[in-house]
Order: C-alpha cells, then sequence, then structure tokens
C-alpha cells in the first residue's frame, strides 16, 4: 500500500522528537498585567542576559531540551512587519550547547494593537506562524521543530475573559475570548503546517480535577462534571470535536501537554482545594497519574508534563511526587514523553513583581539594578537527581516499547 500524507503523519506521531526526558522551563510570559502593564520575564528573570550561564547550569541534570517564548508583542511591533533579533541570538546560543529550544509563540502577551476579540487577530497570528517558520528554517533548515502555538488558551480565557486579569479585561467574556484564540490557534496550525510539514505541535493545557462539594446535591454535582469538563474544550476545538467552523481537525492533534500544580484540583464555585500531602486524603482527590492517564484516553496521543512547581520549600517534596505519578503513567504503558521543571528560575507575580515565587530549581537573587544571580536550591537539586535516576530505566523501556 502506498504511503499517504495521512499514513505519514500517523507515523510521525509515534516519533519522539525530544532530546532529553526532564525539561527545563523558563518563564517568557510578555503579558499586561492587571495594572495594564506589559511584564517581560525574559529580561525580569535575567534569562536573556544570563542564557549561556543558565544552559550550562543544565548540564548536570541532563537536561538538553527547554521551553523557551519568541515573545510575540516584542517581535511584531508593527503589523506584519517582524523583528527576530532576540530569537536569533537565543537560537544561536542554543545551538552552541546542545539545547534543543520547544517555542512558545504567545505565551499570553499580544502586540499592543490586538486582543483575541480583534477581528484581525487570527489573521495577524497565522501571518507570525508563517513568518516565524521561515526565519528558524534560515537558520536551522534541519531536524525537528516542536512549537506550542498558544500557550494555556483556557486559563487565559478565563483570566483575561472572566475576571479582568489581562487583556482584553472582560467579565463574563470567557467563552468569546476562548473561541477568538482557537481561531487563531487553528489558522496558526495551519500556517506552520504549510509553511513546513514536519513541525510537531505542543499543546499545552491546564489539567484539573473539579469535584463537587460534600453531600451535594444533583445540582451541584452535575455543576461540577461540567467545570470538570471545560478542561477539554480547547484540545476539542482544536480536533474539530466540537466548533467544526473553525476547521479543527483530529491531524493537528500531535503531542498533549499538560500542565499541573499542587492548585489544580478544587471544589466547584469555591476556593477550597484539595490538599495533595492530606493524610489521609480527601475522597475526591485523584492522582496525577489517573488524571493523565483519562487525558491519554481520550485523545490517544503521547503526553507530556509541560508545566510543574511548587514554591516554597514544598519543593523538594512535590519533586518526588511528580517522580512517583510519572512512574505509575509509565508503568501503565501510556506513552509519557517528558517532565519540564517550569519555572527553572524563580520568577516575580504578574501583578507584584516584588513578590518572587521560589518555585525554582534555582532562585534568583536580587540586588537593585542589578541582574538576578542564580542560586541552587539544594533540597530540590538532590531529590530532582534521584528522581531522574529512578525514572531513568522506566523512560528507557518505555521507548523500546
Amino acid at each position: 500500500m502506498a504511503e499517504t500524507p495521512k499514513t505519514k503523519r500517523s507515523g510521525l506521531y509515534r516519533q519522539n522528537p525530544f532530546l532529553s526526558f526532564w525539561m527545563a522551563g523558563f518563564e517568557c510570559t510578555d503579558q499586561l498585567n492587571a495594572f495594564g502593564n506589559r511584564v517581560d520575564f525574559l529580561k525580569l528573570t535575567g534569562h536573556l542576559q544570563l542564557l549561556e550561564q543558565d544552559y550550562r547550569n543544565l548540564q548536570p541534570f541532563h537536561i538538553r531540551t527547554v521551553r523557551e517564548g519568541i515573545r510575540w508583542s516584542q517581535v511584531e511591533r508593527k503589523p506584519y512587519t517582524y523583528d527576530w533579533s532576540v530569537v536569533a541570538h537565543m537560537l544561536k546560543r542554543g545551538k552552541a550547547q546542545g539545547i534543543q529550544q520547544v517555542w512558545d509563540l504567545c505565551h499570553f502577551g499580544y502586540p499592543d494593537d490586538l486582543t483575541p476579540l480583534h477581528p484581525m487577530f487570527a489573521r495577524r497570528f497565522a501571518a507570525m506562524c508563517r513568518a516565524f517558520v521561515e526565519f528558524y528554517r534560515t537558520l536551522n533548515p534541519e531536524g525537528p521543530l516542536v512549537v506550542t502555538p498558544i500557550n494555556e488558551v483556557s486559563f487565559m480565557s478565563w483570566l483575561g475573559g472572566d475576571v479582568r486579569g489581562t487583556s482584553p479585561y472582560c467579565v463574563g467574556q470567557g467563552w468569546e475570548v476562548k473561541y477568538g484564540l482557537m481561531r487563531a490557534y487553528i489558522e496558526g496550525v495551519a500556517a506552520l503546517r504549510e509553511a513546513d510539514p514536519s513541525i510537531r505541535i505542543l499543546t499545552t493545557e491546564p489539567l484539573v480535577q473539579v469535584v463537587p462539594p460534600l453531600e451535594a446535591t444533583p445540582a451541584q454535582v452535575e455543576e461540577a462534571r461540567h467545570a470538570h469538563e471545560l478542561q477539554f474544550q480547547a484540545v476539542d476545538m482544536l480536533c474539530g470535536r466540537i466548533c467544526p467552523e473553525l476547521g479543527g481537525t483530529e491531524d493537528y492533534l500531535d503531542i498533549l501537554g499538560f500542565n499541573y500544580y499542587y492548585d489544580n484540583q478544587w471544589v466547584v464555585h469555591t476556593q477550597d482545594f484539595l490538599g495533595w500531602a492530606d493524610e489521609p486524603k480527601d475522597a475526591r482527590w485523584l492522582p496525577l497519574h489517573k488524571l493523565l492517564m483519562q487525558a491519554y484516553e481520550r485523545y490517544n496521543r503521547p503526553v507530556v508534563l509541560t508545566e510543574t512547581s511548587h514554591p516554597g520549600v514544598d519543593r523538594p517534596y512535590w519533586i518526588r511526587h511528580m517522580a512517583e505519578e510519572c512512574a505509575a503513567v509509565l508503568a501503565a504503558g501510556v506513552p509519557l514523553w517528558g517532565v519540564c521543571l517550569y519555572p527553572i528560575i524563580d520568577r516575580p507575580d504578574w501583578d507584584n513583581l516584588a513578590h518572587w515565587h521560589r518555585a525554582g530549581l534555582w532562585d534568583a537573587e536580587e540586588e537593585p539594578g542589578e541582574v538576578p544571580q542564580r542560586v541552587l536550591y539544594k533540597p530540590y537539586a538532590a531529590v530532582l537527581l534521584e528522581a531522574q535516576e529512578m525514572l531513568s530505566t522506566m523512560h528507557l523501556n518505555a521507548i523500546k516499547d
């Protein structure tokens, strides 16, 4: 039987493009925060200034794959006019040190004249996607290119569409913002694939568990079920299961990335979180491996834990917990292709830049007027090396299978 584009694509889905199972995520948001101020975390965290040092620091932890962002608001300051100079600098530094960069094209930030509700948003985004591939392939004509078109559509829709946390600063418009983002996402994937049929698409959506209150009424149970299901809307739109008029298709599903933090399980319509370290566990709490397995069964694509971390002194306990959960995923035969420590370098709060989360493998120690210096959090580092050793054999066996 002759190989068709569809069968070629099916074969591509089974190929793991990542250089390392353990990955590092550098916070790259360029969004407008709740006060309307543009933040630029590549600079605020010192990553742009200390790029080579940050990459060298990854070597003892055998991390060769990183998540980076182009900062759309900085690349396209005038419509359809692009400045790739900073991205070119980052590409060259990464190549020199053998680092594979997975690129977010939109990580919470848009150009000053755009919002997801703008009638030209999707067209401008698709044009930028095409321009990015053309630029990238002039510097790297060979090898896999992994791209996240828009990071966390579900979260961005809520933040900008329901709670006025970023542009377009709406309330009650979450669905409209999500629809606009996914229109752009789908048109962006079409443009990326047209420019480079071999490109790999990594979705990055929050993975959550929304539960009813104790002694819930049937109505509350249904409300929780509906709220829980909303986490899959963006990916369902991408693959055309809902809103087919946007042009989504199963062919656009490639690598499923899920972002999971300590506060990703909560009671519907409340701020009551289910504690991951509570003993005994709340009966409504589900371990991460079960959530990942449910998502895998829903879409039947390889998965990556694209963001995970914990602030403060619980960092080492969290990473041990994540390693144990990933071991359970691999033992179940699910193709888990990686875990991204996000952020690898500590970051400040978007709306309070004086408050740093203390969530990275390295803390960023600030001095007035100076670039934040890297201070390794040794308890985290020790547990990470143990976790890597524990998972390495399982991961190699999974690749062979």
